[in-house]
């Protein structure tokens, strides 16, 4: 009986080539855009939930309020914060710190090696989190100062491993950055998986940070310096927002915010698993993504296959009549209502495999187009091997499929096994009003989600050319970023060193100007609490962020200085505590209630617990992104082994151009690795999700419209073969192409017009949303909801027109001999 409803399937399927074509070619597609989109949206997913407690790890953020108002919201707060939750509250069994050490150069002889990403962390570190090791014991590897661990790939490129024998080098020694004290490796560990929003290729005991002559005392147990990052692990099973709700009393307990930063604060946990996903925090060290993204492309998923599933329906039960009789005989012959149903859902399940395995096809083929795109290795074993939120996302998407395969084939089979056999044999069964109703309303459904992503196509392309055009303030272009001459020496002579350095490079023809600075647009720039005025009593603290730059910064990045003066060298001392002069931003002028920005100069603020002269103001410039307001900000005058080199470059052969800046550098600053980066992508980079977002949603839109077009194409060839008599008579009548086409594609407009209309209110409330994560943002216009509605109305008009022109063009004599 199997084999015979197989057989009659595959027959149906090849008679009726162009309805099977339709459907199988928008059911492949939607089916392959579907996969697609789950492959990127279980990798996003699955971040950090390889850690065998991943559901129990949580890291402490910390909320500070300036007079009510939030200004910020992050991930670094005080050494002493996770070691006193572990003490007080029993629901919290291990914690670990986290601080990050840069990428230091490693020398181990001559050989000078270029390091990733490091952090200093507690040796608990080790079993919070699941990082194996391949060599040394987890328990002591982190335990006493000058402890070290490297990641697999870092140690191969600084031993030459055989046989993968890692325990070789553990004991062995290494200089890292201009440590005179060696660094004992003590352990190596797995490369970093992909998706943990921790990354690194080395790891300090955190020991380190408060031991030897470099000691940072408060980095062991202090509730004043908030520049670090905790991890707690809890009890299973505990309710940690009933354990943030005990922080208020944590926080009184062990200090009070507003004594320490002038502010008010506010302790929170965000789990593990959300931690790359949901950041929309500042001071992040992980590497993160967006939920809008994810979530976003899910939905986009989600409407193609149901459009692709809804023109199955639709042209199976539109084209009922045609199967009536064979329906008539079938039953009269003694088969059953059951018989039938499976017959027909028999169909489906053939329509549908048919289409999955053309779109696993287009999967394979497109796959390296498609991770090129996301930026991301992708495939579809990974996607079936790794679990999202804990479930097995294979059930899930077999689950889906079927289901979807069930529902696009029930109903057909519903409505083709119900009819009268004696109606039918006898030419007297016609179309319910209930199945046109049903297919007019699943099209409406369609077409409204395609009106829904066409709008937000707009609103999204229109956001991210509002960001590339958007004045930042600052002049990104052509400027190369030099790494830090991290091992030279500081000392009093590398003022006059770097000076000497900067006018060598403008000895280079292609280099126009040089500068160095502690901070470069896009960097997270630090924050200074408790700042005032020093020329009134007043009761107004400020938060105000702060960087170091000399004195060609302002120039080389067109910053206007507005009042006052640039920086001199007279300014700068290598003793921090001698400088005095700072420059300002015209935020920092409004926020300070000066009159104006020349009321500002010569007067001094405290900051860091001495008194500052303001000799200039500059205009105000977007350090970070849109995504962020700009914020008040004040340059101090500072040199440093760790300030980045900028260098401004003209368009003319940019290669020896480089190539004379690094020989230049080398001879400056020997010992030292050459690396360099263009800022305009260190910048732009800030946008990659939201670009990556504006893309992806383009893409699969155009494919969902595609899909919804299918479908139209299908009735409107059925219709029309329908109506084939009746547009003969109204030729020989005298009615017009025109007409007969307006006639027939009426009922389609009405669709359209009411798909319109139920569309823009729900893209608009989901566009708004997605404009809410930033600061700065087009308003949305109410021309592109008349201008989507109408580029969907021809959209529309131009499918269904495909076959009806011609129908409408067609001899009368023609039509009449059809029937």
């Amino acid at each position: 009986m199997i084999k015979n409803y197989f057989k009659i399937a595959w027959r149906n399927l090849v008679n009726n080539k162009t309805d099977s074509t339709i459907n199988i070619i928008g059911l492949s597609i939607g089916m392959a855009a579907c996969l697609l989109i789950l492959e990127f949206v279980n990798y996003e997913l699955s971040f950090d939930r390889f850690n065998k407690n991943a559901e129990d790890i949580y890291r402490v953020t910390n909320d500070r309020y300036q007079q009510g108002k939030l200004i910020q919201h992050g991930t670094i707060t005080y050494s002493a914060v996770g070691p006193a939750m572990k003490a007080d509250f029993p629901e919290v069994v291990d914690n670990t710190r986290v601080e990050p050490m840069g990428n230091p150069i490693l020398s181990r002889g001559t050989n000078k090696f270029q390091t990733e990403n490091s952090f200093a962390v507690d040796n608990e570190f080790l079993s919070i989190f699941s990082y194996p090791l391949l060599a040394g014991d987890e328990k002591t590897a982190l335990l006493e100062p000058n402890d070290i661990i490297l990641a697999e790939s870092l140690a191969r490129k600084i031993y030459s491993i055989r046989n993968n024998d890692y325990s070789s080098i553990i004991g062995t020694t290494i200089q890292i950055g201009t440590d005179s004290l060696p660094y004992k490796i003590t352990g190596v560990c797995k490369d970093v998986p992909e998706n943990s929003h921790l990354q690194f290729d080395l790891l300090y005991s955190y020991t380190t940070l408060y031991s030897g002559p470099n000691a940072y005392p408060q980095s062991k147990y202090d509730f004043t310096d908030s520049d670090f990052w905790h991890y707690i692990k809890l009890r299973h099973g505990t309710d940690y927002k009933a354990l943030e709700a005990k922080f208020a009393a944590f926080s009184q307990r062990h200090f009070q915010g507003s004594k320490v930063s002038g502010n008010d604060e506010k302790f929170l946990l965000q789990p593990l698993t959300k931690a790359h996903l949901y950041s929309n925090y500042e001071y992040e060290i992980g590497k993160t993504g967006s939920s809008t993204a994810v979530w976003g492309m899910l939905i986009i998923a989600t409407l193609i296959i149901i459009i692709a599933w809804v023109n199955y329906i639709n042209l199976t039960t539109a084209r009922s009549m045609n199967r009536a009789k064979e329906v008539g005989i079938r039953k009269v012959s003694g088969a059953t209502r059951s018989q039938l149903i499976r017959q027909f859902l028999t169909e489906s399940l053939l329509m549908n495999m048919v289409a999955l395995a053309i779109a696993f096809i287009l999967i394979f083929s497109f796959q390296a187009s498609f991770n090129g795109l996301v930026d991301r290795s992708l495939s579809l074993s990974y996607l079936f091997s790794q679990p999202a939120n804990g479930v097995d996302v294979k059930w899930i998407i077999i689950g889906g499929l079927l289901s979807g395969i069930l529902v696009s084939g029930f109903y057909p089979a519903f409505v083709l096994s119900s009819f009268k056999p004696i109606l039918v044999l006898k030419g007297k069964y016609s179309q319910s009003g209930k199945g046109v109703f049903l297919r007019k309303l699943l099209v409406t459904t369609q077409f409204a989600a395609t009106v829904t992503l066409i709008i937000g196509s707009f609103i999204v392309y229109r956001q991210i050319d509002f960001i590339n055009k958007q004045n930042l303030g600052v002049n990104l272009s052509q400027v190369a970023i030099i790494k830090p001459p991290m091992l030279s020496s500081f000392d009093s002579s590398f003022v006059i060193h770097e000076t000497g350095f900067r006018e060598a490079l403008s000895a280079i023809p292609g280099v126009i100007n040089a500068a160095t600075s502690s901070r470069v647009a896009g960097d997270e720039t630090p924050r200074a609490f408790n700042t005032h005025r020093t020329d009134q009593h007043t009761d107004l603290k400020l938060t105000i962020r702060n960087f170091g730059v000399d004195d060609g910064f302002f120039k080389l990045y067109g910053i206007p200085i507005v009042a006052g003066r640039n920086f001199s060298f007279s300014d700068y001392n290598a003793d921090f505590h001698k400088l005095h002069n700072i420059v300002i931003t015209e935020s920092a002028v409004k926020s300070f209630e000066f009159a104006s920005n020349d009321d500002a100069l010569g007067k001094s603020i405290s900051v860091f617990g001495s008194n500052w002269n303001i000799i200039g103001v500059v205009r105000d410039f977007h350090q970070k992104s849109l995504h962020f307001p700009m914020e008040p900000i004040m340059f101090f005058p500072t040199l440093g082994t760790y300030n980045v080199i900028s260098v401004k470059l003209n368009t003319h052969d940019i290669g020896s151009t480089i190539a004379g800046i690094k020989s230049i550098y080398n001879s400056f600053f020997p010992g030292n690795l050459f690396d360099y980066y263009f800022l305009d992508d260190h910048y732009n980079a800030l946008y990659k999700s939201d670009l990556l977002f504006g893309k992806i949603f383009a893409l699969f839109a155009g494919f969902a419209i595609f899909i919804a077009c299918l479908g139209l194409l299908g009735l409107s060839l059925f219709t029309t073969a329908q109506r084939t008599k009746e547009i003969g008579v109204r030729k020989v009548l005298g009615a017009s192409v025109a007409s007969i086409v307006f006639l027939l594609s009426k009922d389609f407009i009405k669709l359209i017009v009411i798909s319109f209309l139920i569309a823009s209110p729900v893209a608009w409330i989901v566009m708004h949303n997605w404009l809410e994560g930033f600061a700065y943002r087009i308003p949305i216009s109410w021309w592109i909801f008349p201008a989507a509605g109408l580029l969907a109305f021809f959209i529309a008009i131009g499918t269904v027109s495909l076959r009806t022109v011609k129908a409408a063009s067609t001899s009368p004599v023609t039509s009449l001999r059809s029937e």
